[in-house]
């Protein structure tokens, strides 16, 4: 049986996306990050939410109401769902592991990874 705890996170950023060479205009978004974690039940829970919250919330507070491109070379979507992801992997206990993390620019735009 695998067991996952899933998390949402908001964050307010502006970016510039480099499309064959040429940046956009800056402009700004509310990301909305979902992840979900897995692993063995012990003691009843496979991470404790709080954990998992003060986790991610670290990783965001570095993006949030910042402007992405002084961050990243490209700040897609994809570029920055990447970077959340390996943060998070690095902050993770043993044996919890990232499954899915979800990255909305906005409403209508979003990236989604599997690892």
């Amino acid at each position: 049986m695998k067991s996952r705890v899933v998390e949402r996170f908001k964050f307010e950023a502006a970016h510039a996306v480099i499309i064959d060479g040429q940046a956009e205009e800056i402009h700004g978004h509310t990301f909305r990050l979902e992840i979900a974690v897995e692993g063995p039940l012990r003691n009843g829970y496979v991470i404790d939410f709080l954990h998992l919250r003060a986790i991610v919330d670290e990783i965001v507070g570095k993006l949030d109401h910042r402007n992405l491109n002084s961050i990243f070379d490209n700040p897609t979507t994809e570029n920055v769902a990447l970077w959340i992801a390996g943060e998070i992997e690095k902050r993770l206990p043993h044996g919890v592991r990232l499954h899915r993390l979800r990255l909305w620019e906005g409403d209508e735009n979003g990236v989604e990874f599997e690892f």
